[in-house]
């Protein structure tokens, strides 16, 4: 078996774990942190949105020997518009001119061919207005909200209503990063961004509803127990769960990071880089809020409850007495308690540690106090 796999076994069984419910302030502080460098960098250096949304030209060349910085204020004299030129691995050039009409596309073609030394009739122009794009972004905000109701609704009909919100604010916080990464690194804002973005919210929800899924069964009928909080059944689930969301995370970046580094980097395909950011960022994204943000938000939320708070105060003062006896603070249930969890005694040693059998009990089972005979 692997490092990795033993690992993951080691905690299913409960054998080892790290607090990520305790440690939640920590989590909270670097995500508001990294949220506001988002929103500073999208507030500051904007969007840079691609001609699909402001309207525009692409001229397409083929294979030429200017470089793409000569290409570029050649297209910028010939337009008086900012150019965004690429290099594609076919060796042509892809201009793209945002705000240029069908008259400007045709005069800026001419004067493309004489500096780029490229006959006129080999360069593709393409032209797109700015109402189509407004139309494409109108219906991804549609998509995006409808997408966002019906996930409300489902998390809160299949778990309950907390989780439905801690499932939305994790959506929120990885649109907020994926976005605030774009401002900051300058790349053009395309359809191809629109798809990569739906497309991590499904990632991100899995994730979050994988983890969701161990803590609805680990808290069932947990009042009637008095071993464990529910914050710590909650970092129980996550813990279970964590080799499983870690392979799933690392399979989808690969091929994305594919995408993104040698298609969108080697090759210059300038839609493969729209898409594949988005999708790396976001996969990234999704996979630390479904352990970081969305479960220790359950535990904050549930943990506000009376019934849960009473069970709180309840295992505390139980580990309190036991400690004052000098027994172990995980002792077994009483006959009073119904909380059938089969995997209660693999759970002690994840949440409080190995189990010591308490010092009256070992002296019960010893040797008769009379002598031997």
């Amino acid at each position: 078996m692997s490092k990795l796999g033993h690992l993951g076994a080691r905690l299913i069984r409960g054998e080892v774990g790290y607090d990520f419910i305790g440690k939640r302030k920590i989590w909270y502080g670097i995500s508001i942190l990294i949220t506001i460098t988002a929103i500073v960098g999208l507030a500051v250096r904007g969007l840079n949105m691609g001609i699909e949304f402001e309207g525009g030209a692409v001229f397409t060349t083929p294979k030429t020997s200017v470089s793409a910085g000569t290409a570029e204020r050649s297209a910028e004299a010939a337009s008086s518009h900012d150019a965004i030129v690429q290099e594609l691995g076919t060796g042509g050039l892809r201009i793209q001119i945002s705000g240029v009409d069908t008259a400007k596309s045709d005069q800026i073609k001419t004067e493309l061919s004489k500096d780029l030394n490229v006959p006129e009739a080999k360069i593709n122009a393409d032209l797109v207005g700015p109402s189509w794009g407004e139309t494409i972004a109108n219906k991804a905000w549609t998509g995006l909200i409808v997408f966002m109701i019906l996930v409300v609704i489902y998390l809160a009909i299949a778990f309950e209503w907390r989780m439905a919100i801690a499932a939305l604010v994790a959506l929120i916080h990885d649109l907020t990063i994926t976005v605030g990464i774009y401002a900051l690194v300058g790349f053009e804002v395309t359809t191809g961004t629109i798809i990569g973005l739906l497309t991590i919210l499904g990632y991100s929800l899995y994730d979050t509803v994988v983890v969701f899924d161990s803590l609805k069964e680990g808290t069932k009928d947990i009042t009637k127990q008095t071993r464990f909080t529910y914050s710590e059944v909650a970092n129980r689930s996550i813990n279970g769960t964590l080799v499983r969301s870690i392979n799933t995370t690392v399979v989808a970046l690969l091929p994305v990071a594919g995408l993104l580094f040698i298609g969108g980097g080697f090759l210059g395909a300038g839609m493969l880089n729209d898409i594949s950011l988005s999708l790396f960022v976001g996969l990234a994204a999704g996979a630390y809020s479904s352990i970081f943000i969305a479960t220790p938000l359950v535990a904050d939320l549930k943990e506000r409850e009376p019934q849960i708070k009473a069970l709180k105060k309840r295992v505390l003062a139980k580990r309190a007495s036991a400690a004052a006896k000098g027994e172990s603070s995980e002792a077994p249930e009483s006959q009073d308690d119904d909380y059938d969890d089969p995997s209660d005694d693999e759970a002690a040693t994840a949440v409080v540690g190995p189990r010591h059998q308490p010092a009256s009990r070992n002296r019960g089972r010893g040797r008769p106090s009379g002598k031997r005979r």
